[in-house]
């Protein structure tokens, strides 16, 4: 019978960890991305041609900030994906633990 397991108890141990982290990070950023808050300013990814060619000048802007919030939430689905797979990894460690061969 083929095996699910793939990674050790360890490795499933901190891709939960990371996990956590990472989406905690991620929804917290996409948030503030959200709320188009100016310290992120910085990591907008605008040019000085979505400044000078926008008719209406926070538009442009604002539409990037929702795209990169966008960015931010997706990226927080997959650490919750990665979260579940290192979950159930831990889950079929313990299994095989009780395992007699």
């Amino acid at each position: 019978m083929a095996s699910l397991l793939f990674c050790g108890p360890k490795m499933a141990a901190c891709g939960i960890v990371i996990s956590i982290w990472g989406v905690i990070m991620l929804a917290m950023l996409g948030i503030f991305f959200s709320a188009k808050s100016a310290i992120l300013i910085e990591d907008v990814p605008f040019s000085e041609k979505d400044i000078h060619e926008d008719k209406e000048p926070p538009q442009n802007i604002y539409r990037l900030y929702s795209q990169v919030a966008i960015n931010c939430f997706i990226a927080a689905g997959i650490y919750v994906a990665v979260g579940a797979v290192s979950l159930c990894q831990v889950r079929l460690n313990k299994r095989q633990e009780y395992m007699v061969t």
